[in-house]
């Protein structure tokens, strides 16, 4: 019985993960002129890290982690999102003490037992990036614009930065109390999840993509009427750096960050391609969550994208050359399949990517294989040639065929074969 991948995960084929190392890499590109530099912490780690960073109140904790208890009866859980595990190892080995701004950022895969849909599965991968050590509106000014930079970097243009303030933990709590009572009277025109979170977690109601709850948040109360004066300046500051970058920026008075930790700066990335889960992008200022769990009083902000949201948007819109073999090798008879195979691995040592036949199937049958992979060049040896020394090269394309010099293979090929990529403009 044939047995399938579980429901809301998926297999990441060749040709669509060319496209994501190469997201990856302009991530890697961008970031790292920013000054960021690379984390790598475990899929695995206690409850505890999630239910307190998130929220006991939130959906993701509630409701989607995959948590269980191992074999000595410690809950774990495979992480929901990257920041809550970053800051743990912000905390535990203490970067801070070296330099006090700290710039971080990870690549990997998320997981939550949510509903797939599209561009959302069950195990998801993000792209985040973090910075701890400073409280200041430029800070937020220079992660949106390295966001902004980087979805420019891969073509996306078509792209709308959404910008809000949650306020602070003075002044944010007379909100959250003032749409609670607002919700309170409209309960029952709200989706089952949405009754729940107008009690537990009120904002989340404004990420409910339902429209009967989204008619109900339409004419809430809005956050800007209630930041204290210190919100309001940090705010007013951030407009003029984004002013000043000319990145431009629209008011989103309904967005929120549903997770407990956010605060003052949100922001989010969206596109109209993706239908209603139209964020490919989103994050926020976060000052109290290092001390949450533990750590020192450092404010920080971040934010995460979605690669599978980001990909499907590129989808064959990429600047990427299709992957072809520089070479095959033909072989004829058992002393050239020998000489073959000694050659083809000496061209990969040096950087190009030579194939042939590990059987000993006929010419026929080899061409056909050079040409299903695409090969760029075709070289055919058997004894005879082994015997006077040269073989023969030929253009898969042009369908022209040269002798080639056997007696130092490699070098030879390398030389004739690094001259095409060039010509070619593949280095």
């Amino acid at each position: 019985m044939e047995i399938a991948s579980i429901k809301g995960f998926r297999d990441i084929l060749p040709e669509e993960t060319r496209v994501w190392q190469w997201i990856e890499a302009e991530a890697r590109r961008v970031f790292e002129d920013f000054g960021f530099q690379e984390i790598k912490t475990p899929i695995l780690e206690k409850t505890e890290l999630f239910s307190r960073s998130i929220g006991q109140e939130t959906d993701i904790v509630s409701k989607e982690m995959y948590t269980f208890d191992d074999i000595k009866g410690r809950s774990l859980t495979l992480r929901p999102e990257a920041t809550a595990s970053v800051v743990r190892a912000y905390i535990q080995n203490r970067p801070y003490q070296t330099y006090p701004v700290q710039k971080l950022y990870s690549i990997g895969p998320m997981f939550r037992h949510e509903r797939p849909q599209k561009g959302r599965f069950r195990q998801f991968h993000q792209i985040n990036a973090e910075l701890f050590g400073d409280p200041g509106p430029r800070s937020d000014a220079d992660m949106i614009s390295m966001a902004v930079l980087l979805f420019r970097s891969i073509g996306l243009d078509d792209v709308t930065l959404n910008l809000n303030s949650l306020g602070c933990f003075d002044c944010r709590p007379r909100f959250r109390e003032e749409l609670r009572d607002y919700l309170a009277d409209k309960k029952i025109r709200l989706c089952e999840d949405c009754q729940r979170r107008a009690d537990a977690n009120p904002l989340r109601v404004f990420d409910c993509k339902v429209d009967a709850c989204k008619e109900v948040v339409s004419e809430a109360p809005s956050i800007d009427a209630f930041l204290c004066e210190a919100c309001r300046e940090h705010f007013r500051s951030l407009e003029e750096c984004l002013s000043d970058l000319e990145i431009p920026f629209v008011l989103n008075p309904r967005l929120v960050r549903g997770l407990d930790y956010y605060n003052r700066t949100t922001f989010e990335i969206q596109t109209e391609h993706l239908g209603a889960q139209n964020a490919v992008a989103g994050g926020g200022r976060y000052d109290g969550l290092v001390r949450l769990l533990g750590g020192p009083d450092h404010p920080a902000i971040g934010f995460a994208l979605g690669m599978e949201r980001v990909a499907a948007l590129i989808g064959n819109d990429h600047p990427l050359q299709d992957k072809r073999p520089d070479l095959f090798i033909a072989a004829l008879g058992e002393a050239a399949a020998r000489a073959a195979f000694k050659w083809a691995v000496g061209l990969r040592r040096n950087g190009l990517w030579a194939e042939l036949d590990y059987g000993s199937a006929g010419l026929k049958s080899q061409m056909k294989k050079a040409d299903r992979l695409g090969a760029r060049q075709v070289l055919i040896v058997g004894d005879d040639e082994l015997k006077t020394g040269r073989g023969a090269l030929r253009n898969m394309l042009t369908k022209e065929q040269a002798d080639v010099e056997l007696k130092d293979a490699v070098n030879v090929l390398k030389e004739i074969l690094k001259n095409e990529r060039e010509r070619d403009g593949r280095d």
